[in-house]
């Protein structure tokens, strides 16, 4: 019944679009409501320093995870995309609508034991959440600090 519910929430008429970010098992719920199917990995991406690429920048984060199971984007509906990509394994770590304010992480850049690479994309959810509605997702291609 929630991949129902939340099946509804993402095909919803225009006016009535919100953000929506999902992290860890909100990135599986979503996967879901967005057609994809969940498969089930042979060991699992555990760890601190796991290495995503986000496909909108092409810049590679590290991140903490903790998962058994990726969602295919081979099964996703028309008009959902791959949004990150483990470096590893190149497992699904994410996956964002084309249109719509709809993005997942499957790592958890919420995490305080491990590297703070992706905290910002909280701040991504923030701006869409006060932009115009249907406005897409879009990353910032960050300036890193140069080495002393």
């Amino acid at each position: 019944e929630t991949i129902a519910q939340l099946e509804k929430v993402v095909t919803c008429p225009d006016d009535e679009v919100k953000p929506i970010y999902g992290i860890c098992m909100g990135n599986q719920l979503m996967g879901l409501a967005a057609g994809g199917k969940a498969e089930k990995l042979p060991f699992g991406n555990r760890g601190q320093n796991q290495p995503v690429l986000n496909h909108q920048t092409a810049e590679c984060y590290i991140t903490p995870q903790n998962h058994g199971y990726v969602i295919n984007c081979d099964t996703l509906k028309p008009g959902w995309k791959t949004l990150f990509t483990n470096a590893n394994d190149g497992s699904n770590e994410g996956i964002a609508h084309e249109t719509r304010p709809y993005f997942t992480a499957q790592f958890h850049p919420e995490a305080k034991c491990g590297p703070n690479d992706t905290a910002f994309m909280f701040d991504v959810f923030l701006e869409a959440c006060q932009a115009p509605p249907n406005k897409k997702i879009t990353f910032p291609v960050r300036d890193p600090p140069k080495p002393p």
